[in-house]
């Protein structure tokens, strides 16, 4: 990350914890390759034509595979080995039910869709499948881009003070979670991620607007001798980058976005703020106050924000964790959907729900569920999609799609649906220059939803 400083140091106190004094300076990043901020975010390729509408999606990543026949697709008739502890319940749909642990998901299924049938899941702790649509065995060369990244290059930004992908996906050390990158779509679609110091590098500190000219220029000099330098093509338009960047921090819009404490504390409360720190390791935190700020992002301008919600590997006390765990998600989920309603967005916004993978019929001897890709669950809402119903259903044990098998592709195809995005309208190349396809062709969007 490039940091230019001012000659002189300001009053007051100094002492940032790297050992330099205090003083007024703007932080840039795109000039380290390990480091890539603002700029690499920001290369907008906006279609003539698109309309006015905001379209976005939001998509919460359950991390580790969360347990499907514990929380869509009870199976109460099935041996005690199997169905678990929970019970279902009624929903405000009839012949609809779900787990008991979420009441709230229950009282509004008619604005949801739970996918019992998810059906070609890898067995792999990776969101690459949720984040991209494909696997990543055959990947093409610079890898398939992260689905923010697509809308980023087929839409880009609504406007210029808040960038198109916007990644809360984050550990409990505020470090970058495991998310694909833009793949062979170039650096310039890579999300921002606002966690840790990135919301510091917003604030210009009172830097004059000559200055920042004069800075805007040394920056854009030192970006063309790199995008020259380097022979991949993944630098290329790295001026555009830097000037999206400048919007971005000469406007407050993506700021007081950041800042939830603007909401009233009822719709806060409406969240719930439970966020504990993981047991062990560098799990995802468990921070229903994302969704919160996922909503705030979208109607800043964002279109599509990406968050990493808990853990979900649950191998062992599957059913404490879940009593723990499931009336949390309930709350978050339930507050965002009924939220995207109430303020008309509902129609414009897609929410989905995922993990990798879903979960062993059978209960291990730790009281827990293994890795099960032969089937998972999804929850969608939004989207001006028609919800209140169930797609999919599995066998007596909820170990394999005995009707509606659903593939990601078809979800994939529509999300792009529901975005407005048409993949044909420019052919995509990957960095050997061969043609490539984000979702495979001939797979349409789902006809139960669109």
């Amino acid at each position: 990350m490039l940091k230019i400083f001012d000659r002189k140091p300001s009053s007051g106190k100094s002492g940032f914890c790297d050992g330099v004094n205090r003083r007024t300076f703007l932080r840039v990043g795109g000039l380290g390759m390990g480091a890539f901020a603002l700029p690499e975010l920001l290369k907008m390729e906006a279609e003539a034509g698109v309309g006015k509408s905001h379209k976005a999606v939001i998509m919460v990543y359950l991390c580790g595979g969360p347990p499907h026949q514990d929380m869509y697709d009870l199976k109460p008739d099935a041996p005690a080995e199997v169905r678990g502890e929970f019970s279902p319940i009624n929903t405000n749909v009839p012949g609809i039910q779900i787990c008991e642990l979420m009441p709230k998901m229950a009282g509004i299924m008619d604005k949801l869709v739970p996918i019992r049938s998810m059906a070609n899941a890898q067995g792999g702790h990776t969101g690459y499948q949720c984040f991209t649509g494909n696997t990543p065995s055959n990947e093409p060369a610079g890898g398939w881009p992260h689905l923010g990244s697509a809308i980023s290059h087929f839409q880009g930004p609504t406007n210029d003070g808040v960038p198109p992908f916007v990644s809360l996906c984050y550990t409990t050390q505020h470090k970058p979670y495991n998310e694909p990158s833009a793949g062979f779509l170039g650096l310039g679609h890579s999300s921002f991620r606002p966690q840790g110091p990135g919301k510091g590098d917003l604030v210009l500190n009172g830097i004059t607007t000559d200055r920042l000219g004069d800075r805007r220029s040394l920056l854009g000099a030192v970006d063309r001798f790199r995008r020259n330098w380097d022979g991949t093509g993944t630098m290329d338009g790295m001026d555009a980058f830097s000037q999206r960047a400048m919007g971005i921090l000469t406007s407050s819009d993506l700021f007081d976005a950041l800042d939830v404490s603007q909401e009233p504390e009822a719709i806060r409360e409406r969240y719930g703020y439970y966020d504990p720190s993981r047991p062990k390791g560098d799990g995802a935190p468990r921070v229903p106050q994302n969704l919160l700020l996922a909503r705030r992002l979208v109607e800043a301008g964002a279109r599509f924000v990406s968050i990493n919600y808990s853990f979900w590997d649950w191998h062992g006390s599957n059913f404490k964790n879940a009593k723990d765990e499931l009336p949390i998600f309930d709350q978050g989920i339930s507050a965002l959907v009924e939220d995207l309603h109430e303020r008309g967005m509902a129609d414009d916004v897609t929410v989905i729900a995922w993990g990798e993978f879903g979960r062993t019929p059978k209960i291990n001897k730790n009281a827990g569920r293994d890795h099960w890709p032969k089937v998972s669950c999804a929850l969608m809402a939004g989207g001006g999609m028609k919800t209140g119903q169930v797609i999919g259903a599995t066998d007596r044990q909820a170990g394999e799609a005995v009707e509606r098998p659903v593939r990601y592709s078809e979800v994939y195809s529509t999300l792009y649906h529901n975005l407005g995005i048409n993949l044909d309208s420019q052919r995509l190349f990957d960095f050997r220059g061969r043609p490539q396809y984000l979702v495979e062709p001939g797979v349409k969007p789902m006809p139960e939803l669109v």
